[in-house]
């Protein structure tokens, strides 16, 4: 699963910031480093740990960009 910078606290927040054309940040955090795919599908989650995961959903990455959510 990965994450979304800015922390957003709902999926509605990350669907209008994708609406709005805003710049948004996808990583996989860990010891491993960032690892996310610039083009396809990713998991994402939020709002970042230690706070409780309040939502979830698959995003499509196209050349490096969170370009939609389901």
């Amino acid at each position: 699963m990965s994450y979304v910078n800015p922390n957003y606290q709902s999926k509605k927040a990350l669907k209008d910031a994708i609406a709005n054309g805003d710049s948004i940040e996808v990583f996989q955090p860990g010891p491993f480093g960032p690892s996310v795919n610039a083009n396809g599908t990713v998991y994402l989650e939020g709002p970042h740990y230690p706070k409780p995961h309040k939502w979830y959903a698959v995003g499509t990455m196209q050349d490096g960009k969170l370009i939609k959510i389901k």
